[in-house]
């Protein structure tokens, strides 16, 4: 049998247990019962479970999704409880036996507190925002720092350092894409990927994009919530700071916001002036990743491309705003330079 080159995650669709069954399993392993009320998602069923002490989240991971991969995914969301317990993120609430994840026949089964407040994609995205997101992803990071786990090596297409492993699934681009994506991804098997070796490694969150971060609309420079840690894995800390810039891009003025943000995740969690110069071709690379990734899963799942495509226009306007990525990593050196002088 031929190996997708997406792997099993990307490649199956997410379950489709249905909502009876999931009612009985929220009432049979902790005690609740209410509406069930469906969210989208990449590779798993989750629900919001509006219960009469308040709201939660219900999660059903991909079978395809191994058991040590969800621990590795829960424990990780247990230490940062601990290590920042001021963060937003969401708490794991134990089974009444105790387990903090249920094997099912359909995959594993978690129950997260809920947390309140609205996607920043549907929010002005303004510099004091962008510090916002930087300080706690600088945060989280340093959090994520002293955490370890067998499972956190696992392969993900995802991850920027995995970049030319995309090269199987560029012929879903669209014809005026794939000679540029192409182009990017040979510079990063032959320029970025060895210099990103030198580089610190450890548990990232990999995914801090706009509809995984909430606030307050009544306050919406204030984070209240970090959602979806289902892309954790061992890669270098600057990707992760990679990806929360790549949505951030002012195509008017790409450094409007990337400076602020790169600021403030420096001083929460200080980068090395290599990282910092290198992360102009590391956002490149992930605008092509998310360009990638998503041309290929909606044309295999045409029913979900809504939301499969759901960033690609703003990584194509930032990939196209983009041209002068050798001018912006000292841009962006001198802006944090500028905190220690």
């Amino acid at each position: 049998m031929t190996q997708d080159p997406a792997g099993s995650l990307l490649s199956l669709p997410p379950p489709r247990l249905a909502t009876q069954a999931l009612e009985r399993l929220a009432e049979t392993h902790w005690s609740l019962t209410g509406t069930l009320h469906p969210l989208t998602s990449e590779r798993d069923q989750n629900h919001r479970l509006d219960a009469a002490t308040g709201p939660f989240t219900l999660k059903l991971a991909n079978p395809a999704e191994p058991a040590a991969l969800t621990a590795f995914q829960t424990e990780a969301l247990q230490h940062a409880a601990v290590a920042a317990p001021d963060l937003p993120i969401p708490r794991v609430i134990p089974a009444m036996d105790g387990r903090s994840i249920i094997a099912t026949p359909d995959g594993a089964l978690r129950l997260l507190t809920w947390l309140p407040g609205t996607p920043l994609a549907h929010l002005p995205r303004t510099p004091d925002l962008a510090r916002s997101i930087g300080t706690a992803l600088g945060r989280l990071d340093a959090a994520f720092a002293s955490f370890h786990h067998p499972a956190s090596r696992h392969h993900l297409l995802w991850d920027i350092q995995n970049a030319t492993d995309l090269i199987p699934l560029t012929p879903a681009l669209v014809p005026d894409l794939k000679p540029r994506i192409t182009a990017v991804l040979a510079r990063f098997a032959s320029h970025i990927a060895p210099a990103l070796e030198t580089l610190p490694r450890q548990v990232i969150h990999g995914d801090f994009n706009p509809h995984n971060l909430l606030a307050d609309p009544a306050e919406p420079n204030r984070l209240t919530g970090i959602l979806d840690f289902g892309d954790m894995t061992l890669s270098h800390r600057i990707c992760d700071l990679a990806v929360a810039a790549s949505y951030l891009i002012d195509p008017a003025d790409p450094t409007a916001l990337l400076l602020p943000l790169t600021q403030a995740y420096s001083h929460a969690n200080p980068l090395t002036k290599k990282e910092i110069l290198i992360l102009p071709d590391l956002i490149t690379t992930r605008l092509v990743t998310t360009l990638t990734i998503t041309a290929w899963r909606a044309a295999r799942y045409p029913e979900n491309a809504p939301y499969i495509l759901r960033n690609a226009a703003t990584s194509r306007a930032g990939l196209d705003a983009l041209t002068d990525p050798a001018t912006l990593g000292p841009a962006l050196l001198h802006a944090c330079e500028r905190l220690t002088t």
